[in-house]
Parts: structure tokens; C-alpha cells; sequence
């Protein structure tokens, strides 16, 4: 009985991740005409279409979905297989990093990320994307995301997660606001509208429930789905807007002209974690990213 080619597994991977024959492709520095012949030897060899035509976009099929996280932890156990545990040079190591990060590590720590890859590990590619309706600790076992990093919250059991630095809230409006014209009550942030931070759409969160147990009530006027679109909306209105102390102090020494205050209710401090599916515990790139991501939220 012949063997099947497990280079096409590597290949059905990267389909399956980029749903273009194109993108694929040039992932794996093929042309495109080599890239279909390798899809259809993938099609013979599993018997099904894997993708099939939907308009101008190729869908993958029911199969293709059901075996998506089985191909990827294939690959990823064959790809830690075949790597030397204690002589990986990372300089000459071609890796993909996909990150589910909030704006507060993409915002602040993004660069000099990025700095660190470029002297460690040059022929890394790092790739944030935003959070998404599905769960992100199935997001880590599937393999479709290795490090998510973001406010705590909780996990599967099997997950690891590591503390990297804690956040409070603070408020923002430009810096000629009324507000600041006399002291700041929580009966007076109440007379201007806010603008809400949810990629979810949500209109009411932790300052709610704050203002409520004081008898008070807010307008949330506008929902943004991140805080760097909240910062350029407040330039031209009178509206007010919560923001982790972090970014607020970033954009006040990027010139801004915006102003901080302290808020008037009490709300927690925030939690910034990294975590990670055991698989990639012992790997040596994935420890370098954490370690990494850690020394630097270690720095601010």
C-alpha cells in the first residue's frame, strides 16, 4: 500500500487557513497553476472537492470544515517532530505568529515587538487579528490563533495563562471641555454624552453598573469598536469617554489635544493575561514570543 504524500497535508493546511488557491500559493511560494494541481491532487487523494465555487470565492466543503482543526494539529505535531528541541537557530527559522490581541498590546507594544523579532527571529511574520464572536479558547485549540492576549477571563482548563501587567480607567475628553471647568462628580459626568469601547456593539458595561448603585444614569451617545476611533471622536464633541490609563497616557504624548481626568466611580483594575494551548509549551519560537511579549508589557 503506498504512503500518502504529507506534503500535501502541509498544503491543505495552508488552503484551508487562507481559503484562496492565490494566497495559498504565495505562502508557499508557488504560482498559482501549481498550486491547483497541488489542490486537485488533494482532492484525489481524499476523495472530496474540499472547496468548491460560491461567486468568485472558493467555500470549503463540509468535510474540509469537520477535519480544519485535525489538519492543524497534524501539522503543528510534525512541524515540533522534526524541529530540534535544543538547536533551533531562530535567526534562520521561518515562523508565523497569529495573535488575537485588544488594542492596548497592539497600540503600545506592537513596535517594539516587532523590533525584537526583526534582531531575533528576521524570517518571523507576526499577524494580529481582532477578537470574534467565536470562543477564544477554542480559537487556541484549533490552532487558528496561538497566543491570545487580553483582559482576563476565563478559560479552559487546559489553557496556560500568564499575568503580564495590570490597567485602571481613566476619562478623556479635548481639552477645552466644559467638565473641567469646575470639580468632577459623578452627577456631572452625567450630563454629556459617552462614547462606549465594544467590537461586540455593546452599550453598557462595569461604569453602568457603578453609576446605577449611586442613583445615577449615562447616555451612551456612541459605540466604537476600538479605542483609537473613540480617541478621534472626541476631538469635535462634547462627548466623554473611559479609557484604560495606558492608552490614555499614549496619546497624550502623541500630542493629542485631548485632556485626562481621574473618573468619579469606582471601577476594578483590569488584568492584561497572555495565554496559550499546552502544545506549544515546549517550543522554542512560541516560548520566545511569550517571553518575549512579557519583558516588554514588563518595560512600560
Amino acid at each position: 500500500m503506498s504512503l500518502p504524500d504529507l506534503n500535501l497535508l502541509h498544503a491543505l493546511d495552508i488552503l484551508l487557513e487562507e481559503g484562496s488557491v492565490v494566497g495559498a500559493a504565495r505562502r508557499m511560494h508557488l504560482s498559482p497553476p501549481a498550486m491547483s494541481r497541488t489542490l486537485s491532487r488533494i482532492r484525489e487523494t481524499l476523495g472530496d472537492p474540499v472547496f468548491v465555487q460560491a461567486g468568485r470565492k472558493l467555500v470549503p466543503t463540509p468535510r474540509a470544515l469537520a477535519m480544519r482543526e485535525q489538519v492543524r494539529l497534524a501539522v503543528e505535531q510534525a512541524r515540533q517532530v522534526l524541529t530540534p528541541g535544543d538547536g533551533v537557530d531562530l535567526k534562520t527559522l521561518d515562523r508565523r505568529f497569529n495573535v488575537r490581541a485588544n488594542d492596548i498590546v497592539i497600540g503600545l507594544h506592537s513596535g517594539r515587538l516587532l523590533e525584537a523579532m526583526a534582531a531575533e527571529m528576521p524570517r518571523a511574520m507576526l499577524r494580529f487579528s481582532p477578537e470574534e464572536d467565536d470562543m477564544d479558547d477554542e480559537a487556541l485549540r484549533s490552532g487558528r490563533i496561538d497566543l491570545f492576549i487580553s483582559a482576563a477571563r476565563p478559560l479552559g482548563p487546559e489553557i496556560r495563562v500568564q499575568p503580564l501587567f495590570t490597567t485602571s480607567f481613566v476619562g478623556m475628553a479635548r481639552h477645552d471641555h466644559p467638565i473641567f471647568d469646575e470639580d468632577i462628580t459623578p452627577e456631572r459626568i452625567t450630563r454629556w454624552g459617552h462614547i462606549g469601547v465594544s467590537r461586540r456593539g455593546k452599550f453598557a458595561g462595569p461604569i453602568d453598573n457603578a453609576l446605577e448603585a449611586l442613583g445615577l444614569r449615562r447616555h451612551v451617545a456612541l459605540v466604537v469598536p476600538t479605542p483609537s476611533a473613540a480617541l478621534f471622536a472626541l476631538f469635535s464633541s462634547d462627548l466623554l469617554l473611559a479609557l484604560p490609563s495606558h492608552l490614555a497616557q499614549s496619546a497624550l504624548e502623541a500630542g493629542m489635544r485631548l485632556r485626562q481626568f481621574d473618573f468619579p466611580v469606582p471601577l476594578e483594575t483590569v488584568v492584561l493575561t497572555q495565554a496559550w494551548h499546552p502544545r506549544f509549551q515546549a517550543d522554542p519560537a512560541h516560548q520566545w514570543l511569550r517571553r518575549t511579549v512579557r519583558r516588554i508589557c514588563e518595560m512600560y
